[in-house]
This record gives C-alpha cells, structure tokens and sequence, in this order.
C-alpha cells in the first residue's frame, strides 16, 4: 500500500509539471511570427529595384514630330490599335498587337519601343507594363495617331469638350482640395512570395483585365463614389477649380509612402490634362493592388475651353502612313 500511494503522488508531480510547461501564458509568449504582406513584398521590390512610380511615370512620351525627325526606323513601333485601322493605314515598319499581348510582340525589340494607339490613352496603360517588365525605355506616341494625321484625329476631335463647365460639383478656382487622410494598404492575393513573381503575376493581371477607364460624365454626376485624385499641380488647381470632393496627391512616390494617401476601399479615379499621364499612373496603381481608373481625356473633355495649354490640336503635318499589302 505504501508503495501504490508513493508511485500515486510521483505520477501526479509529473502530470503537474507536464501541464505547467504546457499553459496558454507560455504558447501567448511565442506567437506563430508573420512576414511581410504581399503588398509590403512588391512595394519593396519596386522601390528597391528603381521602378518607383516617379522612375516609370518619367521621360514615357515622345511626339510625333520628334518621331518623325529623329527616324521611325529608330524605334521597334508596336500598334495597338483594331486590325483594320492599322490595315488601312499605319506608320512604316510598326507591328500590329494588341494590349493583351503587348509583352509577346515587344520580344523581338532590338530597338527601344514605341507604342501607338488611337488617342495615347490604351498606351499609357502598355508602356506601364513594359516598364515594370525590364523595357525601361518603351515609350508613348503622344496623342496617338490622332497626332500623326489629321485624316486620324476624329478619336481626340470627337471628345474633346466642356462637360464640367457649369457643373455643380466642378468647384471654382481657387477651388478647395480635400485634406489628405491616411488610409490602410490594399491587400494582394498571390500565390508567390518573392517580389519579381508577384510583379510578373500583377502585370499579367493588368494586361487581362484591359484598359481601365472611366468618362467624366459618370465621375461627375456622382463624385463621392470615387476616390478622385487631381493630378495638378498646386498653382493649376487655384486656377481652373477641380472636381469636387477630390484630394490631390502629386507627387506620388513609394519610396515616401504616398501610397497610404489613398483608400483602396474606393475605385481610384486619377485624371490629369489629356488622359495619358493618368493612364500611365492608373496602370501603376492596379499593379500595386488598387481599383484604379483612368479619366478619359482628362480636362480636355472637361473644360476644354478654358485650357490655356495641354490642349490637344489637330496635327498641322501629315506624317506618313502605310497600308497592309
């Protein structure tokens, strides 16, 4: 009897000392640890490998004239445009792709790229992504083929306009910018975890989902269901007024955390003067995990009037074109 009792109150030390070593208090003080997010991965591997916005939204257009004088033999020209408008008539020795396969064509550029459109809207958009995909050099035929040609200047011609003039929620110089607010990052679903794959998966995302746009007619009627960011500076918002409710945050850089100044819960509305700088930036933006639109035409569908500059004109030279034999 002794020794049951003495074996009895061994095993319940043991059974007491197992369960004290086992107690939630020491489990609470080595929590599982977390890494960075997906976000916090690509946006260090952007900044970290010189594709901060300010780098890739930087020297990205070029004009036709400058096209022209310097020699379109000079650059590799992917036209983006619809199969029959580039058969009709496209500049010489361009190839023919569309958004979607922008990187399968730019594969064969021995040349630094050069990518047309109708209006230099869509190719903001492709330059984007050549950008972040290692052509560093790939740029914008500014206006597109509607500063090529006049014949080809309908797609500006048409929709240039005033729409914001006399609006209600267009707000007079010296207009009243919403203050910035912090916001939290967007989250990123990938199934990758080292920068360059989720960079690569991001761009093949923006190239799927096409270009992401928006007509001022609906940013307009109803600005609070945006987020709207002015893409002015400062001195150009005191003297043409803005949409109202919108923020402005220019400059925009990774490296200084601008990105926490705008609301991933809301679709990002970017405008700018013609709609091509906001096409580049609204490219950026869906890469990093926003909803981000590009405005159509920017303020030259908006007060088109008023414009004392950034205005679009037709082309007063009509550069060459060639049609598909």
């Amino acid at each position: 009897m002794k020794k049951f009792v003495k074996y009895f109150i061994l095993t319940l030390l043991v059974s007491t000392f197992i369960l004290a070593g086992c107690s939630k208090s020491d489990d609470d003080d080595d929590p599982t640890p977390t890494g960075p997010s997906t976000y916090e991965v690509l946006k260090d591997y952007l900044v970290s490998n010189n594709m901060d916005v300010d780098v890739v939204v930087s020297g990205w257009i070029t004009t036709a004239a400058d096209v022209n004088a310097k020699g379109t033999d000079e650059y590799h020209i992917i036209d983006i445009r619809g199969q029959a408008d580039f058969d009709a008539g496209h500049i010489e020795g361009a190839v023919n792709a569309s958004l979607g396969t922008i990187l399968d064509a730019a594969q064969n550029a021995t040349k630094p790229i050069l990518v047309v459109c109708y209006t230099g809207q869509t190719a903001g958009h492709a330059v984007a992504a050549l950008r972040l995909s290692g052509y560093s050099d790939a740029k914008v035929l500014m206006w597109g083929m509607s500063g090529w040609r006049k014949d080809l200047a309908n797609p500006w011609k048409n929709n240039i306009g005033d729409d914001a003039v006399g609006s209600p929620n267009w707000i007079a110089p010296p207009g009243s910018i919403t203050p910035s607010a912090e916001f939290s990052a967007p989250t990123i679903e990938s199934s990758f975890t080292e920068g360059a794959d989720i960079l690569a998966e991001r761009v093949d995302a923006l190239l799927a989902n096409g270009f992401n746009s928006i007509g001022n007619e609906d940013v307009l009627t109803n600005p609070g269901n945006y987020f709207i960011n002015n893409y002015w500076a400062v001195t150009d918002v005191e003297h043409y007024g803005h949409i109202a409710g919108a923020y402005r945050i220019n400059p925009f850089k990774l490296a200084d955390d601008s990105d926490k100044y705008l609301d991933p819960s809301k679709t990002v509305v970017t405008y700018c003067w013609t709609g091509q700088t906001s096409s580049m930036l609204t490219a950026y933006l869906y890469v990093i995990g926003f909803e981000a639109k590009s405005l159509l035409f920017g303020a030259n569908g908006m007060i088109y009037s008023n414009l004392e500059s950034h205005k679009y004109m037709e082309p007063e030279t009509d550069y060459p074109v060639v049609p598909t034999k």
